[in-house]
């Protein structure tokens, strides 16, 4: 891993701290599913911390970014607050969409978090609007979407690619390649390089080899944002990473489809370990700082949980609230 002394060192302790949020929540959130208090599932992004916050933290407010099923942890890159999250998770009325998002479809405006979906690829036109209404207006933002290995090979994101640069839009595409979709190991379907498709749209295409080292991620990102930020048009950036857990809590495949040497390889590559040990080297905290600091972060996600579960349902009188049409009982149009 390389130092970046350019980087002030609270920048690279928020980096831990915004790495440390995620994989604390994501954990809480595992728990909490398995307890029925989360309904339906979620999606952890432990093990791929460092792409997350590396990425977010390349970006100023402002910008906007949309994710996809794995997507606790975008918005705390991002910078939410953890309670509203985890309250949206358990469906209740103080979650960042008033409960009516879950795990699988939140968004946090606030934070420049355009929203997640269940449907593979299906966020990434999301920023691509996102980038032609910052051209269009004429505002200095630019526009980030993450999409996994298995949405590389959707039409949706090549559509998303061509338009965004023929019309030169500020936006990264981030392929966050964690070798498997649900249980298909990558280069069973993929032909060749998702990062060598950029050159057929015309756009760089960059490859972040070790993404688990999340100054290598935040490096590449800039470069790409810098190039958005100037009107040169998109970037294709894809980073190497891994999932710890399975592809969903509570998810049982009969079938142990990663190897198990690939999988302690990946283990000992800890993100959150990795950059503690490089911040005590680099001289930037001691060790006791980065234990007060995981003291402080566990009792975030503690605090977290607890507001959540006390925080109150959605009213019924609520149910029809924020769609596209207004309600009308039958007996009112007939």
């Amino acid at each position: 891993m390389t130092s970046r002394p350019n980087l002030a060192t609270e920048t690279l302790l928020e980096m831990q701290r915004r790495m440390l949020r995620i994989r604390l929540f994501d954990e809480r959130a595992s728990k909490m599913v398995k307890r029925g208090y989360i309904p339906g599932t979620v999606h952890t992004s432990i093990g791929q911390e460092a792409q997350v916050v590396g990425a977010c933290m390349a970006l100023r407010p402002g910008d906007h970014m949309s994710g996809n099923h794995r997507s606790h942890g975008h918005p705390i890159g991002m910078g939410s607050p953890l309670g509203p999250l985890m309250a949206e998770l358990v469906g209740k009325a103080t979650g960042v969409c008033k409960g009516k998002g879950g795990s699988l479809h939140l968004a946090d405006y606030a934070v420049g978090s355009l929203g997640e979906s269940g449907i593979t690829g299906s966020s990434i036109p999301i920023a691509v609007g996102a980038g032609l209404s910052a051209q269009v207006l004429g505002e200095d933002r630019v526009a980030i979407c993450f999409f996994g290995d298995g949405a590389a090979n959707q039409g949706v994101l090549y559509e998303s690619m061509n338009l965004a640069s023929a019309w030169k839009l500020p936006i990264i595409f981030l392929c966050e390649n964690n070798h498997y979709a649900l249980s298909t190991p990558a280069h069973t379907v993929t032909g060749g390089r998702i990062v060598d498709r950029a050159a057929g749209f015309g756009m760089p295409g960059v490859r972040v080899e070790n993404g688990q080292d999340v100054l290598a991620v935040y490096d590449t990102v800039s470069e790409a944002v810098a190039r958005a930020r100037r009107g040169e048009g998109p970037t294709l950036v894809e980073v190497m990473t891994y999932r710890f857990r399975e592809h969903s809590e509570g998810l049982r495949i009969n079938v142990d489809y990663r190897d198990a040497a690939e999988r302690e390889l990946w283990l000992s590559r800890d993100p959150i370990q990795m950059f503690r040990t490089e911040l005590i080297e680099m001289n930037r905290a001691t060790v006791e700082e980065m234990d007060a600091l995981d003291a402080v972060i566990a009792q975030e996600v503690e605090d977290c949980a607890t507001f959540a579960l006390e925080s109150p349902d959605p009213a019924e009188s609520v149910a029809y609230d924020d769609l596209y049409s207004d309600h009308y009982e039958l007996e009112d149009v007939l």
